[in-house]
């Protein structure tokens, strides 16, 4: 039997998802999972701001270091088949060079697959590349059918209801402001939504906020990448400091959230879940939230605090 590691928390989502996780054997620490933790991270039980958090990241990259770091040790003793990397962002996750640097040291070396998702469609296609890895590619077929039923519902209810697109802004990043990019404004669209702050298929940029005022917003979705609910409440001030926040459509509307990032920025095929929640948010006239998704969002009003 194959023993696969992963190395990103959504391909190790994905895993689970099909049921493939008797082979998995090694993870990442923030993978939401019992597999030895073979990938750590220097900023592990820390509790950084956002603006620290961005310096601290820029500060490694101008020096050419990783914030990740491989158990070598436990590599070893696990000696596995295959190791599923990324090459998107080696910010949110250890990236493939830095992998590929390490298993130069083993007794036996595993083969590297590489999953860079751009879009939608690359995320649903790595779910097929993942399957393969584990012989079971028809596992990926029944889950993306199951995923396009949902989706094809979301977007024939919008066509039947001639909805509007709303003019929308997730963002990426608290402090700077980050808009958002890859995947995430394809979620947006599928939703029944537009960001013409965003950028599709690319990389999430510093957003100035007079662009955020000029745009104005008629819903804005507060998922900074790493971040739950309760942790981007702490310091969602940032924001309602700022000249102008009352005079967002999105204040003025009550149609400010605050939504777990895994929903956004992490490539599995929960982006669908996300998809699924942005439709209740824009369009609540024609869609619920699913019971499931409740504890991932919080409508927030300035007047509040979030606790």
């Amino acid at each position: 039997m194959m023993k696969i590691c992963s190395f990103l928390p959504a391909a190790t989502s994905m895993i689970y998802e099909m049921g493939l996780e008797n082979q998995l054997v090694g993870v990442t620490f923030e993978c939401h999972s019992d597999k030895p933790k073979v990938v750590r991270s220097y900023l592990e039980g820390t509790n950084h701001t956002s603006k620290e958090i961005d310096q601290i990241v820029s500060q490694s990259k101008a020096q050419g270091k990783s914030l990740y770091y491989i158990d070598d040790a436990l590599l070893e003793s696990i000696a596995p088949d295959i190791i599923f990397t990324q090459d998107v962002c080696d910010v949110c996750q250890i990236d493939t060079s830095h992998v590929a640097r390490s298993i130069y040291k083993l007794s036996k070396e595993p083969e590297l697959i590489a999953l860079i998702p751009r879009d939608l469609e690359d995320i649903y296609q790595n779910a097929i590349t993942i399957a393969k890895a584990f012989d079971k590619e028809e596992r990926a077929y029944e889950l993306l059918a199951k995923l396009k039923k949902r989706t094809d519902f979301i977007l024939d209810t919008l066509r039947k209801n001639n909805a509007p697109l709303k003019r929308v802004m997730v963002m990426e990043w608290l402090d700077p402001i980050y808009n958002c990019g890859h995947w995430i404004p394809y979620q947006i669209s599928q939703a029944g939504g537009v960001d013409m702050l965003s950028n599709p298929s690319g990389y999430s940029i510093v957003t100035d906020w007079e662009r955020i005022l000029l745009y104005n917003p008629e819903v804005l979705v507060v998922a900074p990448c790493g971040f739950d609910v309760s942790r981007s409440g702490q310091e969602i001030e940032v924001l309602t400091k700022l000249e102008g926040w009352e005079t967002l459509k999105a204040v003025q509307n009550n149609a400010i959230f605050l939504a777990d990032a895994d929903l956004f920025t992490q490539p599995s095929t929960t982006v669908v879940d996300g998809i699924e929640l942005l439709a209740a948010l824009f369009h609540p006239d024609l869609f619920e939230v699913p019971s499931k998704l409740k504890h991932k969002y919080l409508s927030f009003h300035s007047n509040e605090k979030v606790k």
